[in-house]
């Protein structure tokens, strides 16, 4: 008797406990869906007239919104040199219909394998179609002090030099890409890996994880690498990354000590970047998600979520909010929820995936497409909400006045005014947040 009663008293705290998630779930979801209708659309406002003054009322005007201003994104390295490029027409068409922010690799032994030998040329195909398909263009990483971010060319020189040249690499990099590459992760993981000058003291020492220099070690470096990137090009979106943050309050705190302390020093930062995939297997709270969103946004930087790609592989679930398993559902779940949270902050101004194919991933099942570049149930997802639910696409008619009003989503317009005699006048028009959208369009003829 006494077992079945302490079953049941489990049984109904675990329920009550997944009825507070769901409970929980449905209020952030409610949140950021209030958040989007504010902070993501715009009022705007068109006047159509004749080029005698006349107003052009009861005429039919299409809005079409062709793109966002924010950033979904997702790294592109498949298409550099063409390593692992398979069926690269897919592969692009899949991309561009998706994503609008496309990631290079800057990772140092791949960039320059021996020393004075860059890869540079091999990314330049790539961009310009970038370019072309109206797809921004993010550098990463420039500083990693990690075996991964330090060729052992370097082994050669003194830490003194080894400085020098990394100096000459960012200040290379960010004025070689001027005008090509307009975003840069300066510094990526500052808070869990050794300064650039430990690295290079303990070279050959592979632990590079879960150093406790001083914040002060680490403000140093980052701040100057930072410099030496501005000093590249001014122009540039500089970003540092970081992991941790949404589920580990201890490293919410260290980031948020170093961030405090390179706004005090008015280090060249223009946006922070947080990973959203340590740890690999953990469904984020919203309620922790939303508070190191909050916690962040005091600096006034944009937000960048830099490294997104929750798998789809059957592996268990991690962390204390959900439980169960990665299958394709749950990833299409739970990607549709930190997107909408990343959407309705207003401090976010990214999300970027951490591989588009499961051909070639870093997490099995992280893809969005599969081996074959077919879709996932979370790319159709995922287009519904970008293409669809979060874009601005209606009919209307002028008024009496010859205006038609609306709200819509920030991005690029295009507007179509269909007059009676059977003409159509295209007119393109960029929605911006903090801008009057209002326009007054006269008809050739």
């Amino acid at each position: 008797m006494k077992t079945t009663v302490l079953f049941a008293f489990l049984f109904l705290t675990l329920k009550l406990s997944s009825q507070d998630v769901r409970q929980t779930e449905a209020r952030m979801m409610k949140q950021a869906g209030e958040n989007i209708e504010k902070f993501r659309k715009g009022d705007v406002s068109i006047l159509f007239k004749t080029r005698d003054g006349k107003t052009v009322k009861n005429a039919e005007v299409e809005i079409s919104q062709k793109g966002h201003d924010f950033m979904f994104g997702c790294i592109i390295f498949d298409l550099i040199r063409g390593e692992n490029t398979y069926r690269e027409d897919i592969f692009k068409e899949r991309f561009k219909k998706l994503f609008n922010l496309a990631v290079f690799p800057f990772y140092w032994p791949g960039y320059e394998p021996s020393q004075g030998f860059t890869q540079w040329e091999y990314m330049g195909k790539t961009i310009d179609w970038c370019k072309a398909n109206g797809i921004t263009t993010k550098g990463h990483p420039l500083v990693w002090a990690t075996e991964s971010g330090t060729p052992g060319w370097l082994t050669r020189y003194s830490t003194e030099e080894t400085e020098e040249l990394l100096k000459t690499r960012v200040m290379n990099i960010t004025a070689g890409f001027r005008d090509k590459i307009e975003l840069f992760d300066v510094v990526n993981e500052p808070i869990h890996v050794k300064t650039w000058r430990h690295k290079m003291q303990t070279f050959n020492n592979k632990d590079d994880w879960g150093v406790a220099d001083t914040l002060s070690l680490i403000a140093d470096y980052v701040e100057q690498s930072l410099k030496w990137a501005h000093l590249g090009n001014p122009e540039a979106t500089l970003l540092i990354n970081e992991y941790e943050t949404l589920a580990n309050p201890e490293a919410r705190k260290r980031y948020d000590d170093l961030l405090a302390e390179l706004k005090k020093r008015n280090a060249p930062m223009a946006g922070l970047g947080i990973q959203a995939h340590e740890p690999r297997q953990e469904w984020f709270s919203p309620e922790e998600v939303w508070k190191t969103f909050d916690l962040y946004s005091r600096f006034g930087y944009p937000i960048h979520i830099t490294e997104f790609h929750p798998q789809s592989s059957g592996v268990p679930i991690t962390g204390k909010w959900r439980t169960g398993n990665w299958t394709p559902e749950a990833q299409v779940e739970f990607t549709r929820q930190f997107v909408t949270l990343c959407f309705g902050h207003p401090s976010v101004a990214s999300i970027n995936w951490w591989g588009l194919s499961d051909r070639n991933i870093w997490l099995p099942g992280g893809g969005v497409i599969d081996e074959e570049y077919r879709p996932k149930p979370v790319y159709n997802m995922l287009d519904t909400l970008i293409n669809e639910t979060w874009k601005t696409n209606t009919t209307l008619r002028t008024d009496n006045q010859g205006s038609v009003s609306f709200r819509g989503f920030f991005g690029e317009y295009e507007i179509i005014l269909k007059t009676a005699d059977g003409r159509s006048h295209i007119f393109p028009v960029h929605v911006s947040k903090n801008e009057e959208n209002r326009w007054v369009f006269t008809l050739d003829n």
